[in-house]
């Protein structure tokens, strides 16, 4: 058991040896907003900034022996997925969800990485849209994860709209799509922008049949590495420490907002932003 005080979050993802990315990212986030980290490895990943080089992947059986000792000694006050490479993982983490009855599920669907390297097969991607959209309270896709899970080719705000309904027809409840992709204009659904107009970063929050546009300033940079495993990492020590989803999002956009200004500009490739605590 753990204490009143203490919220405990978990997180099941990749491991990037580098440092930037996956579970040794979600850690720092946790840490940052005063939770308590746990993880469990879905993979061992081969990278640094420059790209993904390859992977061993987890079995169902690792996953729950991961697990199921956290689950059974801390009360976990929320949960998020990351890099889930397989079929069988995918569904041994959707029934370890269901067993013990976790909540404030964030569920960041990674696909591919920034390098371009596909983390996940079609077959596994359609266990992920069945088994864990149902569970998740939230969605968090960047720009071509939603493409390749709806088959939404996005190019204005219509097509995002478009695209988290259909999501929310596989079952999601609530989607975050990630702006990061884009740039500033995007805000009228219009991709054309003035050359003397401020930037933005915008993230579309559909709850419900509410949607909310979380605006922050865009940085023209590649220290992107992590940003989406912080990001979510971010909203679920937010929801561990009793914010509304909202809130949890706005918060958690300006904390990594206010780390990729912040990066130390290592590596040869997509430096890791600077995660440090509030």
């Amino acid at each position: 058991m753990t204490s009143d005080n203490t919220k405990v979050c978990l997180t099941i993802a990749g491991l990037d040896p580098s440092g930037g990315a996956g579970i040794i990212a979600d850690i720092k986030t946790f840490e940052a907003f005063g939770c308590f980290a746990t993880a469990a490895i879905s993979s061992l990943t081969f990278q640094n900034t420059t790209g993904v080089f390859g992977a061993v992947h987890s079995s169902a059986e690792t996953i729950r022996g991961q697990v199921e000792p956290i689950v059974n000694d801390f009360t976990i006050s929320a949960i998020k997925t990351g890099m889930l490479p397989t079929r069988e993982v995918i569904e041994e983490t959707a029934r370890l969800l269901r067993d013990h009855g976790l909540a404030n599920l964030v569920v960041d669907p990674v696909v591919r990485s920034t390098s371009g390297f596909d983390l996940i097969d079609n077959q596994a991607l359609r266990s992920l849209i069945g088994y864990l959209f149902p569970l998740a309270d939230l969605i968090t896709p960047n720009v071509p994860e939603a493409e390749r899970i709806s088959g939404v080719a996005i190019e204005n705000e219509e097509d995002i709209v478009a695209a988290a309904g259909l999501m929310r027809e596989m079952g999601a409840r609530n989607v975050l799509i990630k702006g990061g992709h884009l740039k500033s204009g995007w805000l009228t659904g219009d991709r054309r922008q003035s050359k003397t107009s401020s930037p933005n970063a915008v993230d579309y929050l559909f709850t419900g049949s509410d949607l909310s546009k979380i605006v922050g300033e865009y940085h023209e940079t590649t220290a992107t590495h992590g940003t989406g495993c912080t990001l979510s990492a971010a909203i679920v020590a937010n929801l561990a420490l009793g914010r509304s989803l909202r809130d949890a999002v706005t918060i958690s956009k300006q904390f990594v907002n206010e780390a990729i200004r912040t990066a130390p500009n290592i590596g040869r490739g997509h430096s890791p932003i600077n995660i440090k605590p509030i």
